[in-house]
């Protein structure tokens, strides 16, 4: 019987899993390097949908010791049968059992960014908190939110499919000349042009984001201030480069009409 892969990793997400990688990796802060390895594995802990990174002990800088009171989580987090844990989930949400450290380097202390986790096939890693360190770097090219998925693929393709979309039965973008980008495990989206956008129906928002494949993002919401409905990647990372100053809607909460059909809206974390 014929297997489809994304329901094998599906049901994959529950165990703890890793993979290594062939790349120099590198974690600083405050301008210093706390690790820097050849050999470091990407770890997703039971449920969570992106990786992190761990480092053998010999290519932590940093002296490490059992993280106060305060930083450890309970051991291990409980989880319903659907619950995943997202980016925005604290990295003190451990789903496996280990122990919380604390990292120190020439003054720098960094309370509970490490984990080692308890499994013998990592014996002997410590796995860190990303959002912890200033800067990461994957040979010398600088990585944002997160580490890359291996098995994660963003891919643009140019189009002339008529996307019209509205929200509330106002006219809020036209085109023929959409950008799709099909992103793994995510429906996919469409970057208009921003000539066929009617900015005059959006507020631009002060809020920002990072995408660990496209880049930084700023947001509009609707006119009267309401929810975000687009965003747009004005300087994005070289391998989204085709959708920058494209702008993307909320398909979760605007209505899209492709090709003169009426698309349901998705259903996502975002809606």
């Amino acid at each position: 019987m014929a297997l489809q892969l994304s329901l094998r990793q599906a049901r994959e997400l529950p165990e703890l899993r890793f993979e290594p990688t062939r790349k120099r990796v590198r974690a600083s802060s405050g301008g210093q390097v706390f690790a820097d390895s050849r050999d470091a594995v990407l770890v997703w802990e039971p449920r969570r949908v992106v990786p992190q990174y761990a480092f053998p002990d010999d290519d932590i800088r940093a002296t490490l010791s059992p993280a106060g009171p305060s930083e450890v989580a309970e051991r291990p987090v409980s989880l319903g049968p659907a619950r995943v844990l997202d980016p925005s989930t604290p990295f003190g949400a451990h789903s496996t059992e280990g122990a919380a450290l604390t990292l120190q380097l020439d003054g720098i202390v960094l309370e509970g960014a490490g984990f080692r986790p308890s499994d013998p096939d990592l014996a002997g890693y410590v796995i860190v908190d990303f959002a912890a360190f200033d800067e990461w770097r994957e040979e010398d090219e600088v990585i944002v939110a997160h580490p890359r998925d291996p098995f994660h693929r963003v891919d643009v393709r140019r189009g002339s499919r008529h996307v019209h979309i509205e929200a509330d039965s106002v006219t809020l973008a036209d085109t023929k000349a959409p950008r799709l980008v099909f992103e793994t495990s995510l429906p996919p989206r469409f970057y208009l042009p921003p000539s066929d956008v009617d900015f005059s129906r959006l507020r631009e928002s002060s809020r920002e984001s990072a995408c660990a494949y496209k880049g930084r993002a700023r947001y509009w919401t609707a006119a009267d201030g309401g929810r975000e409905l687009a965003w747009a990647y004005e300087e994005p990372l070289p391998d989204a480069a085709e959708i920058a100053g494209y702008v993307a809607f909320f398909d979760e909460h605007v209505d899209v009409t492709l090709d003169g059909e009426r698309l349901e809206r998705p259903v996502t974390p975002w809606s």
